[in-house]
């Protein structure tokens, strides 16, 4: 079974929900033109904005993208288990693709002056992979894998990374079985011995769902964060809890950015968000705009 077929998350999706985010109208989007961040203040600060495309689950890659360029969002995070192409569904965001597909897939996105800054891959329980997987990685102009490896892999991740000259962060999910980095804790004990070269993609969302304070588990972190996946939850110690725009949930969203510009951290922050409504595009652009006033203020 090829590893693109894996789930890393259960789909939960209605077909009537999926429909009405694609008829979001575009005045709804932010316009921004082509190959120019749509976030100037927060490059100013180093942080480049990107987006998993989990949140757009409900699409395609080739159709996501027209829509994140609207938003000003110039970078992008796929993951290896979602869909590449509306006619060919089959086809996943991943190491399988054929020289030609991979060819297609990165001019598509120069196309809309997007870049892939990460990539979400299947560095799991198969190190016969891993060389596929940082391989496609680097060709499509990552430097920045995200994945959830076993922690006695890491040491061989660690020469992949220097070999690739790469960067591994790991994500975390909520708690629960299989999560193997929801406590900071569990991490922190894994990366002792690695270089810099492997670090964090914290995940500040599924913090809240797991009932952990935000601020002490990222400042547990700290100089380790590589890159991170930027969430709200609505409710704490709720794994179900869904997602809602950057500062308006549990996670203190202004105080997890100021802490950030307080290191002068500098990185991809990654928009993920999970929950599919009618109002996707917009609650993704209230996203966007809460770090770029944010980073507007911070500059001024």
């Amino acid at each position: 079974m090829s590893t693109c077929t894996y789930n890393r998350r259960e789909f939960l999706v209605h077909s009537c929900a999926a429909a009405a985010v694609l008829a979001a109208p575009a005045s709804a989007w932010s316009a921004a033109s082509p190959g120019t961040p749509g976030t100037p203040h927060a490059e100013k600060l180093g942080w480049r904005l990107s987006c998993q495309l989990y949140t757009f689950r409900d699409r395609s890659f080739y159709e996501a993208l027209p829509v994140l360029a609207s938003l000003g969002i110039r970078l992008v995070e796929p993951g290896f288990f979602l869909p590449l192409s509306k006619e060919q569904p089959a086809l996943k965001t991943c190491e399988d693709l054929t020289p030609a597909q991979r060819r297609e897939m990165k001019q598509r996105m120069e196309d809309h002056g997007m870049k892939m800054a990460s990539y979400y891959g299947p560095i799991d329980k198969d190190p016969a992979n891993y060389r596929k997987v940082f391989e496609f990685a680097k060709e499509m102009g990552a430097d920045i894998l995200v994945a959830e490896p076993p922690p006695e892999r890491f040491e061989a991740l660690d020469t992949l990374c220097a070999e690739y000259r790469m960067r591994l962060a790991i994500h975390n999910h909520p708690e629960g079985p299989g999560s193997k980095y929801w406590n900071p804790d569990t991490l922190l004990k894994a990366l002792e011995g690695c270089t810099g070269r492997i670090g964090a993609c914290p995940d500040t969302g599924h913090w809240v769902r797991s009932g952990l304070d935000v601020m002490q588990s990222l400042r547990k972190y700290q100089n380790r964060i590589i890159t991170i996946h930027v969430k709200d939850a609505a409710e704490s110690g709720k794994r179900d809890s869904r997602d809602v725009p950057l500062g308006t949930g549990q996670a203190n969203y202004t105080a997890v950015l100021r802490q950030l510009l307080d290191w002068r951290w500098k990185g991809v922050m990654t928009i993920e968000y999970e929950h599919l409504s009618p109002q996707l595009v917009q609650d993704v652009a209230q996203c966007v705009k809460f770090i770029e006033d944010f980073a507007s203020k911070a500059t001024a």
